[in-house]
C-alpha cells in the first residue's frame, strides 16, 4: 500500500509516496528543461535531431521487446547479450530498472480495473494513470510479482540506474547546448509520455460497460511509439502471452519485426505466436 493511504489518487499531485520524491523531482526537472530547449533551440540541426530519434527509437525497442514482451510476459527468450543491451537502452530512455518495470506491469494485468491496479484511469482518472502513479502509488513487492528477476544479472541494473540517468540527461553537453536539450530532457519527456499513454489513453475505451475490458487500439499513437506496436493495446490485453501486438497487416509493429529478425538470427527463441484463427476470434 502507498504511504499516502489506500486511495493515493485522492492526495494532492505534489505529494510523493515514501521514497518516491526523487521520481517526482526528476519528472518535473526534465519537463522544465524540455520546455526551455523547445523555446530556445527549436531547430538544433539535422544531426542532433537524427541522433535524438535514433536513441529514442532504440530505447523504445528496449521497452517493448525486452521489458514488455520478454521479461513481463515471457512471450520470447532473448540471447543474454541482446537482452542486456536492450535493458541498457530502455534504462537510458528513462524507463526504470527491469525488475520494477516488470513487477508494475504484471500487477497491472493481474488487477486491471480494480483499486489494486497500479495505473488504472477508471480508478484514479487520466492524470493518475498517465503520470501520478509513478510517484504516488508506492513500490510494490518485487518478491511477489517478479521473483524470477531476483538474480544478480538484473539487480545490478538497480545500482546503475542513477549514473545511467545522469549520463542520459547531461551527456548531450559534450556536443553543445542544443544537443543537451534535445538528446537529454526533450528526448526523455517524449519517451516518457509515449509510454504513459499506454496506461492512460489506451485504457479509456468509450462506451464500455462496468467490468468490460477497457483497453483499446489507438491508431494515432503509432507515430509517437515509432510504430513499434505498443499502441495496439487491445490486442495485447486479448492475448498477453503473444509476442506480436499488431495482428493485422496494416497494424505496423516494428517490435514484432525486430523479434522475427532476432529469431532468424538465433538471438530470440521460444517466441509465442497467436494463430490466424485465434486472432480472428478475439
Amino acid at each position: 500500500m502507498s504511504s499516502l493511504g489506500p486511495e493515493p489518487w485522492k492526495a494532492p499531485w505534489w505529494k510523493a509516496a515514501k521514497g518516491d520524491a526523487p521520481t517526482l523531482y526528476f519528472i518535473l526537472t526534465i519537463h522544465v528543461l524540455a520546455l526551455i530547449g523547445l523555446v530556445f533551440f527549436p531547430t538544433p540541426g539535422w544531426r542532433v535531431v537524427v541522433s535524438t530519434v535514433v536513441l529514442a527509437w532504440i530505447g523504445g525497442l528496449g521497452v517493448t521487446v525486452c521489458y514488455h514482451r520478454s521479461l513481463a510476459h515471457t512471450a520470447l527468450r532473448l540471447h543474454p547479450v541482446v537482452k542486456h543491451l536492450l535493458i541498457f537502452f530502455a534504462m537510458f530512455n528513462g524507463s526504470g530498472s527491469p525488475d520494477s518495470w516488470t513487477a508494475n506491469h504484471r500487477q497491472h494485468h493481474s488487477k486491471v480495473e480494480t483499486p489494486e491496479d497500479i495505473s488504472s484511469p477508471a480508478i484514479g482518472g487520466f492524470w493518475w494513470a498517465h503520470l501520478r502513479w509513478l510517484w504516488q502509488a508506492g513500490k510494490i513487492p518485487l518478491d511477489r510479482w517478479c521473483p524470477d528477476l531476483n538474480r544478480p544479472e538484473y539487480r545490478i541494473w538497480n545500482r546503475l540506474q542513477i549514473p545511467l540517468l545522469a549520463v542520459s540527461l547531461f551527456g548531450g553537453l559534450l556536443f553543445g547546448i542544443p544537443a543537451f536539450f534535445w538528446l537529454g530532457p526533450m528526448r526523455l519527456v517524449v519517451s516518457l509520455h509515449a509510454q504513459c499513454f499506454v496506461n492512460s489513453i489506451a485504457h479509456m475505451r468509450e462506451g464500455r460497460e462496468a467490468g468490460d475490458d477497457s483497453s483499446q487500439n489507438v491508431t494515432w499513437l503509432a507515430p509517437l511509439h515509432f510504430f513499434q506496436g505498443e499502441n495496439w493495446h487491445h490486442n495485447h490485453h486479448a492475448k498477453p502471452s503473444s509476442a506480436r501486438l499488431g495482428w493485422r497487416l496494416w497494424q505496423i509493429d516494428f517490435g514484432w519485426y525486430a523479434i522475427v529478425l532476432l529469431e532468424t538470427l538465433g538471438l530470440a527463441t521460444s517466441v509465442k505466436r497467436v494463430s490466424r484463427q485465434e486472432r480472428a476470434s478475439l
